[in-house]
């Protein structure tokens, strides 16, 4: 019997809402989307993406319409991929520019807009412990995996900045029962920009959420979302099983389409 499989997306999936109006639609298209991706196997998508938008962003690579704190995550990130961190002189938006600029060299456009974007949507997440934005975007996840709990089995998967929203949602609702958590291209262990802002904030390290039965973790050997490179065991307890050297697409080294349509991730799903 197929398990009852939420998806909770990452950044940029605010186009669902966009396109639909609705957020029940925009998961209802997301999850269209994600059970294509695994082959047919259903997908019910914890939608949260309309939570975290705020205006119109203009320009997706262009780093001096970050706000002062979604530029010290780039700042903070990019130092943590760089071999040699470094601290580039001048205010907040010059040091992220020489981030941004740092990646166009190393990666190209693609990545750097990429980063922009994960930035932003990662900053008003994490900007506000208790904000509005955060509580609401953590309920959606939420209330997505608790409608499968007339299921025998219950699994989420948690894609990139879905794998923080799922992380603090299942806290939150110590309740919620999850046989099988598996993290996709995770940033929960990245130190200075995610770990150290969770919810509830670690003390030295994290652990598995109370409700969850086993958690995988899986990363692309290079995917620059998931960092520590080493994996999520290092800073969690009750990682059971962690492959940070997957090789999911080419370039394409973390779309939750890759991820999802790779043999060895749906492997660890059991499907």
């Amino acid at each position: 019997m197929l398990p009852y499989l939420v998806g909770v997306h990452g950044v940029r999936n605010y186009s669902y809402f966009r396109r639909t109006g609705s957020a029940a639609e925009a998961a209802a298209s997301a999850g269209r989307d994600w059970t294509c991706w695994l082959g047919g196997t259903p997908v019910t998508v914890g939608y949260y993406a309309h939570h975290l938008r705020r205006g119109a962003h203009q320009g997706a690579d262009d780093v001096d319409t970050l706000d002062d704190f979604a530029a010290g995550l780039l700042i903070d990130w990019v130092d943590r991929l760089r071999p040699a961190p470094q601290t580039a002189q001048g205010d907040r938006t010059a040091r992220a520019r020489a981030a941004a600029d740092w990646l166009t060299r190393r990666y190209g456009r693609t990545v750097r807009a990429f980063a922009t974007a994960f930035v932003r949507e990662v900053g008003v997440y994490l900007k506000s412990p208790g904000g509005k934005r955060r509580l609401a975007a953590r309920d959606a996840v939420g209330s997505a995996i608790a409608a499968g709990s007339g299921h025998e089995r219950v699994v989420v998967v948690a894609h990139s900045l879905g794998s923080v929203v799922t992380y603090e949602a299942l806290w939150a609702a110590p309740e919620l029962r999850v046989d099988l958590l598996v993290t996709l291209g995770s940033p929960l262990g990245m130190p200075g920009v995610v770990f150290d802002r969770l919810d509830p904030l670690p003390d030295g390290r994290g652990a598995r959420p109370p409700g969850v039965r086993r958690w995988v973790n899986l990363a692309d050997v290079g995917d620059l979302v998931a960092v520590p490179r080493t994996g999520l065991g290092g800073s969690f307890d009750g990682v059971d099983t962690e492959v940070t050297d997957l090789r999911i697409a080419g370039w394409d080294f973390h779309t939750a389409q890759s991820y999802l349509r790779c043999a060895d991730v749906t492997r660890h799903l059991g499907l």
